[in-house]
């Protein structure tokens, strides 16, 4: 899609909102919202450290008039590239589902911190999460900081004279993801129940579930659809990240009905139409999310996961996020 250039940085969109962009899209650099009508507004999500959290707030401040003070913070799931910022604009009335708020608990910053730091100790699956993620964000000062306000399925907010719908869609991605559209502006952001232009993390399921939120965007009249990670699209980047869930699960199916293991299956799946989507390490977390869905017995742990795609890379049949991200210091 034309209409937006894909690069870093605070996007007009349209009708008082606004998108943050963090290209290449790879793990961790996840996109951000912001919606504004007269005095009020409501941001959707925050970055994955403080750093990168006080650089876009900067931006949106220094652009938007209206973002001075966020007065309300909609975090779309629970991963920390959407939630880590949260305590710089503790001050705001934080939202989420039930099911997301329970997730970020599970999940707090300094675990991955710890990871990180033990990753020689840990193995192949924390010195991969390294090399992914942890050199090119720091944990160590982030602060979990809780949703104010949970809801079970739907919730409908004012931003001014703006109405803003909350749809709960998980699980999913994760446990608790939600859609955030705004009906008269046909716009959504998606968080990651979208992925464009790399491959998708299965980190819940099912499968199933994440379709039926592809069709309730299509369903819905939408132009502009700002996703987790990746550019700004339409409805045809749903219409084509539909197809690569439907088409993840057709042929991790035949594989299971034939025996083999997840990591077998897994290298075996062409991934030839996907070519030039990045992350392709990320079809050993799918496929084995996929086996657990159809009753395989066997169920490895998430960090056995991070060395199967250790070893996916090694073999060289990965198309990894590998690029520095300028403008952010390495932890060390």
């Amino acid at each position: 899609m034309a209409r937006w250039q894909y690069t870093k940085g605070l996007h007009d969109i349209g009708n008082g909102c606004y998108a943050y962009l963090q290209p290449d899209g790879g793990w961790g650099w996840s996109n951000a919202g912001l919606i504004v009508d007269g005095e009020q507004n409501l941001l959707v999500d925050t970055l994955f450290d403080l750093r990168l959290t006080r650089e876009m707030l900067g931006a949106m401040r220094d652009a938007v008039p209206a973002a001075q003070s966020i007065r309300t913070l909609v975090n779309t799931h629970s991963n920390g590239d959407h939630t880590f910022g949260n305590q710089l604009v503790g001050d705001a009335e934080i939202i989420t589902t039930r099911a997301t708020a329970e997730e970020m608990l599970e999940r707090p910053p300094e675990h991955l911190a710890a990871l990180v730091r033990d990753r020689d100790r840990l193995g192949d699956g924390a010195r991969f999460l390294y090399e992914m993620m942890g050199q090119y964000f720091r944990w160590d000062d982030v602060v979990y900081t809780a949703p104010t306000r949970t809801f079970e399925e739907r919730l409908e907010l004012e931003v001014g004279g703006k109405r803003a719908q909350l749809v709960k869609a998980g699980p999913a991605h994760t446990r608790g993801d939600l859609l955030v559209y705004l009906p008269e502006e046909r716009i959504v952001f998606t968080g990651d129940l979208l992925f464009m232009g790399g491959h998708p993390v299965i980190w819940a399921g099912p499968i199933a579930n994440w379709i039926k939120a592809c069709d309730t965007i299509l369903g819905w009249d939408v132009d502009v659809v700002v996703p987790g990670h990746g550019p700004i699209t339409d409805k045809k980047g749903v219409a084509d990240f539909k197809g690569y869930l439907d088409y993840i699960n057709v042929e991790a199916r035949k594989r299971y009905d034939a025996g083999l293991g997840y990591y077998e299956a897994a290298t075996q799946i062409s991934l030839d139409p996907y070519a030039d989507w990045i992350d392709s390490e990320r079809i050993i977390l799918n496929v084995a999310a996929l086996y657990r869905e159809y009753g395989a017995v066997e169920r490895p742990d998430i960090m056995t996961l991070w060395a199967d795609m250790y070893r996916f890379h090694r073999a060289g049949l990965c198309n990894c996020h590998r690029r520095a991200q300028p403008g952010h210091l390495k932890a060390g």
